[in-house]
């Protein structure tokens, strides 16, 4: 582990910047389209507004891309004051939802009071907040099954990340941790391999940097982001969500064939214990504590300062 000298981290002692934040992507639908943002307040699960909503089946099991690549197509917008600091929702505000062929479905920010319960994504298993019958309405008409939308419920619930890797970290219906980084220059450099170029919306990405050498995110163990501390967890592996055409929602077998032969585990880590996987981009937690009232925000345009890295990926935590 190299440890960076602190004189050059803080952004005015020295070395430059490693990066600077180019774009800020919130998912507030688990697998359905993000939205590209200027800022975004940090809360202790994420950037405020992601992942807190899932389209679940009539058990309550999480529909996501991989069964459902429809959810492609779905396109959520937030009001622009949502990403203010200390905004909050009145009963004017909505979350507006469209697709092709559907109507526009308005659904309030105002918390429901119905709770849904045995809702389940992965291994989490709790209750959430239910949007309502129009909601569940417009998505069993638009996948053609039975469907709920349902609400983190941050007032009872907590969802662990593994404690393995960040002990004491919790998140909404996110895959796995927090925040998932991805610089500009690693994807640039997985481009030049393709046929057919891909764009970033395939990888999900909550911050894309750039300014650094391909892959220097495999690497960061440690970072601020302006003035908070971000811990690189673990390299993020890759399920088949890359694969569908966001736009057309239609899969191929690009990007993955070409990332197994270059970012496969065998490749990164031949000496590690091999477990199939292909990676791309780092897993971040925020290391910050937050306290109610003043929100910290992370904006476009903000430096990347490495703090710690390792020296190479087959070092990474994986």
């Amino acid at each position: 582990m190299e440890k960076i000298s602190s004189s050059s981290t803080e952004g005015g002692g020295g070395a430059a910047a490693a990066a600077k934040i180019s774009s800020i992507f919130i998912y507030p639908i688990k697998s359905c389209r993000g939205i590209s943002v200027p800022q975004a307040p940090l809360t202790p699960t994420g950037f405020r507004w992601d992942r807190q909503w899932l389209v679940v089946n009539q058990k309550g099991r999480a529909y996501t891309q991989r069964v459902e690549p429809k959810l492609a197509l779905v396109e959520v917008d937030l009001p622009k004051e949502a990403f203010l600091e200390g905004w909050e929702p009145t009963k004017t505000s909505y979350m507006v939802i469209k697709a092709p062929g559907m109507d526009l479905l308005k659904v309030s920010l105002i918390k429901p009071p119905e709770i849904a319960d045995g809702v389940s994504v992965w291994e989490w298993s709790g209750s959430a907040l239910d949007e309502g019958d129009e909601a569940s309405k417009w998505f069993t008409n638009y996948l053609g099954k039975s469907s709920r939308l349902v609400r983190f419920n941050a007032a009872s619930e907590r969802r662990p990340v593994d404690p393995v890797y960040a002990r004491g970290h919790n998140i909404m219906f996110s895959d796995q941790y927090p925040f998932m980084l991805l610089s500009q220059e690693s994807l640039d450099a997985l481009n030049k391999l393709l046929k057919e170029p891909v764009p970033i919306n395939r990888f999900r990405p909550n911050i894309l940097v750039d300014g650094c050498e391909p892959f220097s995110e495999d690497l960061w163990t440690e970072i601020k982001i302006s003035k908070f501390s971000f811990q690189g967890v673990k390299l993020c592996s890759r399920c088949k969500v890359p694969t569908i055409n966001q736009d057309t929602a239609i899969a191929g077998p690009e990007p993955t064939e070409t990332l197994k032969k270059v970012r496969s585990d065998k490749v990164l880590r031949p000496n590690q214990k091999q477990q199939g996987k292909i990676y791309f981009g780092q897993n971040l937690v925020c290391k910050e504590s937050f306290t109610e009232g003043k929100g910290p925000m992370v904006k476009v345009g903000d430096p990347i300062f490495v703090l710690q890295k390792v020296s190479s990926a087959a070092e990474a935590a994986a």
